[in-house]
């Protein structure tokens, strides 16, 4: 059985329904996408760092729920998860605010841990973004690449989603050099023209062609995808949307999509029809985590 490790944050997350009221759930980059791949039917575990609080609590008793793997979360007394804001536009478009400094996920490769290393060679995937890049600082960042590179060397694929968040970074030549590294070690790397000139400026969509990915896409302004594989570099259209409630983790849903058609045994074309499909959903429902009633059918065949 293939099995994928999601590593980041979930933080506690308010959506603002209406002016002077938020619906509370839970969310976070990394941990949408460990949601939507358990409900594709993939094994995964997701790796992070909690509280002993009743928040944190809850989380876990969320994840179990959806069958989300949770025997490598850490659990840190005297802690909190962090906090979001989410707004969205009439369009759709959401905006966040962040309260996170004290994130106990951000101590998750504070300290050598070979226990850890010794558990990435689990698994078959393992997928990050550059949100969980901004979580961990220089050192923690060159201990997740070094169990990274293991894991690789034992066979695993790597998969990097670039999502770019600037407030997570402390300055632009450390999120340039963090992406750079991550984006060369990726064999299936998820960028967006946004995030590759958040991060490189002009030189971004140079830099996602030379990128020696063995599969990359990247979401154009048009929320088309530019699939490069092999010998092939393709633009697949988005599916017609109805009406766009909220794009919160459309990227997420996205990148599900696409690795549980891959795991399936489905061509990289074939799994990009698949994350497009899935990510249309998610987008005409409000929040990140869509209810898995409305959960398409099938969907892999």
């Amino acid at each position: 059985m293939n099995r994928v490790l999601s590593i980041g944050e979930c933080m506690v997350q308010l959506r603002e329904e209406r002016k002077g009221k938020f619906a509370q759930g839970f969310g976070g980059d990394s941990l949408n996408t460990a949601v939507y791949l358990s409900r594709l039917g993939v094994s995964t575990s997701y790796l992070t760092a909690l509280g002993a609080d009743s928040w944190s609590d809850a989380m876990i008793a969320q994840w179990n729920k959806e069958g989300v793997d949770t025997s490598l979360v850490k659990r840190i007394a005297g802690r909190m998860p962090g906090l979001y804001i989410i707004q969205n536009e009439a369009s759709g478009e959401r905006h966040f605010s962040y309260w996170r400094d004290r994130s106990p996920a951000r101590e998750v490769f504070a300290k050598e841990d070979q226990a850890l290393a010794q558990a990435f060679l689990q698994f078959d995937r393992i997928y990050f973004t550059g949100v969980s890049l901004s979580l961990y600082g220089p050192e923690g960042r060159a201990r997740l690449f070094d169990y990274l590179q293991r894991a690789n060397d034992a066979g695993a694929w790597i998969v990097f989603d670039t999502n770019f968040r600037p407030a997570g970074w402390p300055d632009a030549k450390e999120a340039d050099r963090a992406f750079r590294q991550a984006i060369e070690m990726a064999d299936i790397l998820f960028a967006s023209h946004e995030d590759m000139s958040g991060v490189f400026g002009k030189s971004g969509e140079a830099l996602f062609n030379i990128a020696p990915c063995a599969e990359k896409i990247m979401k154009l302004p048009d929320a088309s995808a530019r699939l490069v594989w092999r010998n092939h570099d393709e633009v697949v259209a988005p599916l017609p949307v109805k009406k766009v409630v909220d794009t919160t983790a459309a990227g997420d849903s996205f990148a599900a999509g696409y690795l549980a058609a891959r795991l399936a045994g489905k061509s990289p074309l074939f799994a990009t029809g698949i994350a497009h499909r899935l990510a249309n959903i998610v987008i005409q429902h409000p929040g990140a985590i869509i209810p898995r009633s409305k959960m398409p059918k099938g969907i892999l065949k």
